[in-house]
């Protein structure tokens, strides 16, 4: 009998371990699959952020694309409105400019004629004075290539004149500070 509880005891025990063993393949698969299933969760995630980030770079990118088409309309119509502005402070001047001409047709008084030109051009100059516009001076000073630009070079016998701007070809002028025309100088030598 012995023999007979030692082989049922063997059978069992190998039972016992076949048994342990398919557990413990059921229990690897198990894992497997849990872990497969975290990898496809961390997977979907990640896939969750990837369009939420895209989502998100394409709002920024049409936003900034809006924004650079509302600021080059807004751009547009400020140097409208600025050329607007010019004109309408001019248009007295040309009214004069009108008037003066039909009085000169009719005029035979040159000191009238003379005073009323002055008048028109003193009343443009205040006008573009508002604006910003300033001359640029240069009789007397040396040469400045930011503002002048030499036409020019005349011997003069003066010591004290040379390398210095001796006469202006052509005014030049500022709109606040930046040169829009520069004088063109004759330079003594």
């Amino acid at each position: 009998m012995t023999k007979h509880k030692d082989t049922k005891k063997e059978s069992v025990e190998a039972a016992v371990e076949a048994v342990e063993e398919v557990v413990e393949q059921v229990a690897e698969q198990e894992a497997e699959a849990i872990s497969a299933e975290e990898e496809s969760d961390e997977s979907a995630n990640l896939s969750l952020q990837v369009a939420e980030w895209q989502d998100k770079y394409m709002r920024l990118s049409a936003e900034f694309d809006n924004y650079r088409k509302r600021t080059l309309r807004e751009k547009m119509s400020l140097i409208e409105s600025a050329s607007e502005d010019v004109i309408k402070s001019i248009l007295p001047v040309i009214d004069d400019m009108q008037r003066a001409e039909e009085a000169n047709s009719k005029s035979e008084d040159i000191t009238a004629i003379k005073e009323g030109v002055s008048l028109i051009y003193k009343k443009l100059y205040g006008i573009l004075g508002q604006k910003g516009l300033t001359e640029i001076e240069a009789v007397g000073l040396p040469l400045d290539t930011d503002v002048h630009e030499a036409i020019a070079r005349f011997p003069v016998e003066e010591e004290e004149k040379k390398g210095r701007i001796i006469d202006v070809g052509e005014k030049g002028y500022k709109l606040k500070d930046k040169v829009i025309r520069f004088s063109k100088v004759i330079v003594g030598e």
